[in-house]
């Protein structure tokens, strides 16, 4: 077993869906064969405009030939093991290169840069993992009571472990992972309800607006921010009930079985539609709103 970084766009032309699969050509499956069991790390390349650097990271559960497309291949991701950063690193930092494992004997960055797939070694998985889910700005929990609140402000990042495998422990646990994903979807949304437009912030420095899974945890959804919602609390709840959904436009549905259509369209946003992320990667995904609309929404 061995770390690794994975290549990703958004707009990759390959068949990729971070959480779920990775598609690559032959010549990078012994690297990727090497990452079964193991952790890698997502990097968007540096010429994307707005790119995210090093971005998410994730668990390999297995590789398999592409039954669809000749010499091509596909790593799958454990479910539930993809977590996006809350602070994107930088290919480069204010301290130099993040992925030192990339500097020749010169110094220099090596043609290693331009692999799609290549290895990681602990000491750079430890030190992007340590950057990407650093917690220098806390969105405080909708419920959190003061005193709990400040007492999060000064908690310590919860990733302060020596050994690399120590920090592996936690990442598949369901509070940080709950408390990642509320920072990344908030951070997306601007701290405002997709469904009401209200972005209401208390005394405390608390959001209103919580991170609601369009497909639940329970159910397999993955812990991206395509698979997320800001939503104030009524709307979460209406959300989380099936009386409103999303069509794939982002056209907001009201249930035929509420007992107050009316008022609920009073609440939401006057044109009728969802508000979205600036980026498009971030956006309701389709197959998510499909989930939804089929298995919780009361038509």
């Amino acid at each position: 077993m061995a770390f690794g970084v994975f290549i990703h766009r958004f707009d990759s032309i390959y068949d990729d869906s971070p959480a779920e699969r990775y598609q690559f050509p032959s010549q990078y499956l012994s690297r990727v064969q090497a990452c079964i069991g193991d952790w890698i790390i997502y990097y968007e390349p540096r010429k994307v405009a707005e790119t995210r650097g090093y971005f998410a990271t994730a668990k390999v559960a297995a590789v398999t030939p592409d039954p669809s497309v000749r010499n091509m291949f596909v790593a799958l991701i454990e479910p539930g093991s993809y977590l996006p950063f809350t602070e994107p690193v930088a290919f480069v930092g204010p301290g130099g290169l993040v992925e030192q494992g990339l500097l020749n004997d010169e110094g220099r960055i090596s043609g290693r840069a331009q692999s799609a797939v290549r290895p990681l070694s602990a000491a750079d998985f430890k030190r992007i993992i340590d950057l990407g889910l650093q917690d220098r700005t806390v969105l405080l929990p909708r419920d959190e009571p003061q005193s709990a609140a400040f007492e999060m402000r000064e908690e310590q990042v919860p990733w302060q472990f020596d050994n690399v495998r120590e920090r592996i422990s936690i990442l598949s646990t369901r509070a940080v992972r709950d408390r990642v994903f509320r920072k990344v979807v908030l951070q997306a949304y601007d701290e405002r309800c997709a469904m009401t437009g209200l972005k209401l912030i208390n005394g405390g420095g608390r959001a209103e607006a919580d991170a609601a899974h369009i497909r639940p945890v329970q159910a397999n959804g993955p812990d991206i921010v395509s698979n997320g919602l800001a939503l104030s609390g009524t709307a979460h709840w209406m959300f989380d009930r099936g009386l409103i959904s999303l069509a794939d436009d982002l056209t907001i549905l009201v249930s035929r079985q509420a007992n107050d259509p009316d008022s609920i369209r009073a609440l939401i946003n006057e044109n009728g539609r969802a508000t979205a992320p600036m980026r498009a990667a971030d956006r309701p995904h389709p197959s998510f709103l499909q989930w939804h609309r089929e298995m919780t929404f009361k038509q």
